[in-house]
């Protein structure tokens, strides 16, 4: 696959029993945003990681390796390499074994670096942009750095991966008693932490509890778990390598999890939650949100004893309000635009597409009755509000229609997009909004919104039916990919009819319309 020329992004990344999974996971949020509104990503990786491979792949990304000792400089440069052969117009690097010569190499190698880091383990900061997602980022971390530098810190930035941002709004409903609980200790777990919180499981002593335990792909302990808890008769369910964690998130009442990445998911979903330190860098996260009341920590593993786990997890399952305080608190520090605020300052314009909810009403009703919209519509009449309501509320009700509200990265709505799905194919609806209109919004709208309806729904084609003088919609359908087939008659109006067919395998498709109600 040649993807040169197609503004790259080259990812440095390893992952594997000792590294754990979350710096690919996070890495994977990026990369996803990227392959959504920029362009194309390649993974390097210098460890053998076959679960992050596959999951890399099954994304579309493609996957390499080079053989040297990673942070090494024969490392950094076969990256900068990678990153000349393709093209790439920014470099990421994320672990701990990156240093500042590591830096140095990519930088003097004329490339756009964004360094991800956690606790200012390097003794030099050469890269243009330094993320550190943390809520204990500081900036006294980073005093050895270039003038150039720009620092993103702090849980402004965390960085979520697709299937999280489409929770955005989502506002849990706290039970009187939680009983659904998910256990989640880490890709690898290569000290088994997960078994000792299976066995505090068999103390819980709550009427109707059950259990969701989440063990990433490279965890060696899968069977010896899925045996004791057959053998313990517990209400557990094992499950492996799982690739939509947000549901399970949204379905848990409660979780128990280490310091690392998942703590940032679960302040985003709202999930109460109780952490166990597996590891240094952990302690900092762990005591940080322990604070300021989003979690409790219960400190470093090996000085757990069993009872303590289970009676810390009884006392947060019977307290509604302390789960309450919880889960407002994690949800008003994480909103999910970390990653369009990453990209942003990197220099890329970027949307955010978030579901619509009932907050909304009155904003799509504004742009639907804004001049230019109803002029070149197929109903020139302004719409009434109840009318509207009605309508909104319907569509909302509606499993075949997607309504998606475009954000820029300081979270102002840009614009809305509609696909109405009709057995195969969806027909489309559009609007800008009047300041951001003439500003390139229209065409990057159109192709993230096909590109999530594709990935949300069974559909093979997308239609899009325009007025003839519509010249810009015109221009933003081609610019996005798609094809005029004919003219149309709708309500007594010529329109021209434009057709966007999904490709086979990964769709990197785009589609867009203007068709309004």
């Amino acid at each position: 696959m040649s993807l040169v020329g197609n503004n790259v992004l080259l990812v440095r990344v390893d992952s594997g029993i000792n590294l754990g999974s979350g710096h690919v996971m996070r890495c994977l949020a990026l990369a996803q945003a990227w392959q959504d509104g920029v362009g194309d990503v390649v993974f390097v990786l210098a460890t053998e990681s076959p679960n992050a491979e596959a999951r890399l792949t099954a994304e579309g990304f493609e996957a390499l390796h080079i053989n040297a000792k990673p942070g090494s400089a024969e490392d950094a440069r076969l990256t900068m390499k990678l990153a000349h052969k393709y093209g790439a117009s920014w470099v990421v690097v994320d672990g701990y074994h990156f240093g500042g010569d590591y830096q140095k190499i990519i930088k003097e190698a004329g490339l756009n670096l964004l360094f991800i880091d956690d606790y200012g383990h390097a003794d030099y900061y050469p890269a243009d942009i330094v993320l550190n997602q943390n809520i204990h980022a500081d900036e006294n971390l980073y005093r050895n750095r270039a003038s150039y530098t720009k620092l993103l810190l702090g849980t402004r930035y965390v960085l979520l991966r697709r299937e999280f941002l489409r929770w955005q709004g989502y506002r849990r409903e706290i039970p009187e008693i939680a009983r659904k609980m998910l256990v989640t200790m880490g890709g690898s777990d290569p000290q088994n932490v997960t078994l000792k919180v299976l066995q505090a499981l068999k103390n819980i002593d709550i009427d109707g509890f059950e259990a969701v335990c989440v063990v990433g792909g490279s965890n060696p302990h899968y069977g010896s778990l899925k045996d004791f808890v057959e053998t313990a008769n517990l209400p557990v369910r094992i499950e492996r390598d799982v690739k939509d964690m947000s549901q399970l998130m949204a379905w848990a009442d409660v979780a128990i999890t280490a310091g690392g990445t998942t703590c940032w998911e679960l302040t985003f979903m709202g999930v109460p939650f109780v952490i166990v330190v597996l590891a240094e860098n952990q302690q900092l996260v762990a005591d940080s949100l322990d604070n300021i009341g989003c979690a409790l920590n219960l400190e470093w593993h090996c000085n757990l004893p069993s009872f303590r786990v289970s009676e810390s997890l009884m006392r947060l399952m019977r307290d509604q309000r302390w789960r309450a305080e919880m889960s407002q608190c994690g949800q008003g520090m994480v909103d999910g635009k970390g990653v369009f605020r990453v990209l942003s300052s990197a220099g890329f314009k970027v949307l955010n597409l978030r579901p619509a909810y009932k907050e909304d009403c009155r904003l799509l009703w504004e742009w639907a009755n804004d001049a230019v919209v109803r002029n070149y519509s197929f109903n020139l009449d302004p719409i009434p509000w109840e009318e509207h309501v009605k309508w909104f509320n319907e569509r909302l009700n509606d499993p075949n229609c997607l309504i998606f509200i475009a954000e820029d990265a300081d979270g102002t709505p840009v614009g809305q997009i509609r696909f109405e799905v009709t057995g195969e194919g969806a027909e489309v609806g559009v609007s800008v909004d009047k300041s951001k209109r003439n500003l390139g919004y229209g065409t990057l709208l159109i192709e993230q919104g096909v590109k999530e309806v594709f990935r949300s729904m069974i559909i093979k084609s997308v239609h899009a039916f325009i007025k003839p003088d519509n010249i810009g919609s015109i221009r933003s359908f081609e610019k996005a990919g798609f094809r005029y087939v004919g003219l149309y008659n709708i309500k007594g109006y010529n329109a021209e009819h434009y057709v966007l067919v999904r490709k086979k395998g990964f769709s990197k498709s785009h589609c867009f319309g203007y068709k309004t109600e």
